[in-house]
């Protein structure tokens, strides 16, 4: 709900719980009034008579309260928008108009210096708390390029508060998502991707508390970006102690587009949410909204998967994926995936990117009679590609080499022995598109894992007049790609990857059905992977194998297969060890595990998530709750002294309703669940137990 007040310059968005308001003064400066519980547009109308701060000495009256401070002016915190043309840098606005589309704010503004239009778009649906914030910039003109060096989403502001306190997803590959909390200081704290895509080492998500907020009480704003490349955060703690949160595509100021007369530029969304019910609060709402407005098909099932990676790597064939299959069928899996090197050359990680069809030698007669098989066994049949990639080893690089992201003159780096292709180029476009939807079409393929397993190193484009270009073009260019191969192909799923959790963000989670969380399987390693993972994004696409004991990817751990399955059935449960090797013993367990999380995964992919307990080298439990049904997964890292594992305090269930358990027929009242808790029944290292719950009476 949008509401007007203050003759049309005072502005009041509305979601179930929360608010969000700005005002446009006289002068045309747009400053923010609220976010935080509901207000009227009279409350607006009071905060706007307050008015800026009086004079202070060497410090600007707008900063920390504009909307979204640009370059130039009176101004000294960090710009969310910076443009320049020869003669001029930096810009100085004045309103034109503003407009509403449903739920949709748009303020717009013009800069006659530059011939440049600029419009906020602010967008608070009836149904949800989350505020989608982005920038159009427009050169209206008919002067010379407008350069972009900068153009952010948004810049959120918070209220004044005594202490903040800042929450972050950061890591690296096989320990992505890991969440830390620290103070807030004074100056500023930049987050950020200079690699291209998303990256390991931090989620593009913030939230701030004023100190106090625990996992169901208190405060809590949070802001999340939806961009799949380069990118930057920045929270600022100015003088006054007032906080500002900037972000958008870009890790520095060195430039993303020019602008000829007519073009535009629309940033990708920031997304702000404020939470009175604690980190768990604002999370359960970012996974309401991600199911309801950003995830495609998200009202559906995930299925059961088997990848074949870690029981073939590249020593792959026709013989020893049916075999696989029929094991995998045989456990209940409803999705079949070949992974890498089923194309090309592909004999090793030296050769064969960039040649999508299926290898000769392996498959003489094409993927499509394994497929055909696969689908008789009553599974779907998926397979693995990096679409972005090369080897030089390859027919692909053989004939185009210029395609390659390059500098003239440098040696031309490679990692995990690839280059990237230039995406921002049309050939390169028409080439992916041509070799991926003739792929999709040459067999019933159902699930695409996309890959994407290095970063930007060498951004040069030789021959173009501003290869700063690529950077963000890159990006659009995935974007649409993905979105036409879903239109031709809307049976197909896509499964983002990037060495595991290396590019997952609103962005991609609007064109992907599920990600891949990390390259780690280790089951204990991913509760906490996991538990930051959830702070922001939903169960619903968190994709988890269960592989093989000892760990062969990381740390040789040994664990239970219980220990293995209770940990991804957290998610998107996946099976990714090599079947052959499990004993007869092993795979009827598997297969109850499979069958168990069947009954469980409308409850884990569509309900509520409590985190009870973190995973902190004790008792963990992660709740979900979706109508009448309840599920709670627990794991004990290890029992000390003999010592019963404390019980677990379950949320949101209805304390004058009773509970039954479907597995033991146990009667517990809802009053008892939530202030004295549930034994788990766990001992000794490395337990772990599945509990349902049904709502009785």
């Amino acid at each position: 709900m949008i509401e007007s007040v203050g003759k049309g310059r005072t502005w009041v968005l509305s979601g179930p719980t929360s608010s969000y308001a700005l005002h446009l003064t006289d002068d045309d400066e747009l400053l923010h009034l609220h976010w935080g519980p509901r207000i009227s547009g009279a409350d607006a109308e009071a905060l706007a008579e307050q008015g800026l701060p009086p004079y202070w000495p060497f410090e600007s009256p707008l900063d920390g309260h504009e909307e979204y401070p640009v370059e130039g002016g009176p101004r000294f915190v960090r710009p969310s928008l910076s443009v320049r043309t020869p003669q001029v840098r930096g810009t100085e606005w004045v309103f034109a108009d503003a407009s509403e589309d449903g739920d949709e704010l748009r303020l717009r503004f013009t800069d006659a210096v530059h011939g440049l239009g600029l419009t906020l778009h602010h967008r608070m649906r009836d149904d949800a708390d989350v505020i989608e914030r982005w920038v159009t910039v427009a050169h209206e003109g008919d002067g010379p390029d407008l350069e972009l060096l900068r153009a952010d989403a948004a810049t959120w502001t918070l209220p004044q508060r005594d202490a903040w306190r800042l929450s972050q997803l950061h890591g690296r590959w096989a320990a992505e998502s890991l969440l830390v909390r620290s103070p807030l200081t004074y100056g500023e704290k930049v987050l950020s991707s200079r690699r291209g895509h998303t990256g390991h080492q931090h989620l593009p998500w913030v939230a701030l508390d004023a100190g106090g907020a625990t996992e169901e009480q208190g405060e809590v704003y949070g802001c999340a970006l939806g961009w799949s490349g380069s990118w930057r955060i920045s929270v600022q703690q100015l003088p006054d102690g007032s906080v500002q949160i900037t972000g958008g595509a870009g890790y520095d100021d060195s430039g993303l587009l020019k602008l000829a007369p007519g073009q535009s530029y629309t940033s990708p969304v920031f997304a702000g949410l404020w939470s009175a019910e604690g980190f768990g609060g604002a999370s359960r709402a970012w996974h309401t909204w991600q199911r309801a407005r950003v995830i495609p098909d998200a009202a559906a099932d995930r299925p059961v998967l088997y990848n074949s990676w870690e029981a073939t790597n590249f020593d792959i064939s026709e013989d020893q994926q049916r075999a696989l299959a029929r094991r995998a069928a045989d456990m209940g899996v409803e999705l079949f995936v070949v992974d890498d090197a089923w194309f090309g050359q592909r004999t090793s990680d030296r050769a064969g990117l960039g040649d999508w069809t299926p290898n000769p030698d392996r498959f003489p007669n094409g993927l499509r009679p394994l497929a055909d098989e696969v689908h008789d066994l009553g599974m779907q049949f998926g397979i693995w590609v990096e679409p972005e990639m090369v080897n030089a080893d390859s027919g692909l690089y053989r004939a185009h080499p210029d395609w390659v992201q390059h500098h003239p003159g440098r040696t031309r780096t490679e990692l995990r022995n690839q280059l990237v292709l230039n995406l921002a180029r049309q050939d390169v476009q028409g080439y992916l598109w041509e070799q991926l939807d003739t792929l999709l079409t040459s067999a019933p393929i159902d699930y695409v894992k996309w890959d994407f397993n290095r970063c930007f190193t060498d951004a040069g484009w030789p021959g173009e007049d501003y290869p700063q270009r690529l950077w963000v073009e890159h990006v659009d260019a995935l974007y649409a790609l993905l979105e036409r191969l879903r239109a031709a192909h809307p049976g197909v799923a896509f499964e983002s990857c990037s060495g595991g959790g290396g590019r997952i963000d609103l962005g991609i989670l609007s064109r992907t059905d599920q990600v891949w969380t990390s390259d780690n399987t280790d089951p204990l390693d991913r509760l906490a992977i996991q538990d930051g993972f959830t702070q922001i994004h939903p169960a619903r696409v968190m994709a988890a194998w269960v592989t093989d004991s000892p760990n062969v990817q990381l740390n040789g751990r040994f664990s239970s297969l219980r220990f293995r399955f209770v940990s991804a059935m957290a998610g998107v449960l996946g099976v990714g060890g090599d079947l052959t090797e499990w004993t007869e013993e092993e795979l009827t367990e598997a297969r109850d595990w499979v069958e168990l999380y069947k009954k469980i995964r409308p409850v884990v992919q569509h309900g509520d998530l409590y985190r009870l307990r973190a995973p902190e080298g004790g008792l963990s439990a992660v709740q979900y709750t979706r109508g009448d049904e309840t599920v709670v997964l627990a794991w004990l890292q290890a029992q000390h002294y003999g010592e019963q594992p404390p019980r677990l305090r379950l949320r949101g269930l209805d304390p004058a309703a009773a509970y039954q358990s479907p597995d033991t027929a146990q009667v517990h009242r809802g009053s008892v669940l939530l202030h004295h808790g549930l034994r788990t029944g766990l001992t000794g290292d490395m337990d772990a137990t599945v509990i349902r719950l049904r709502r009785i009476g």
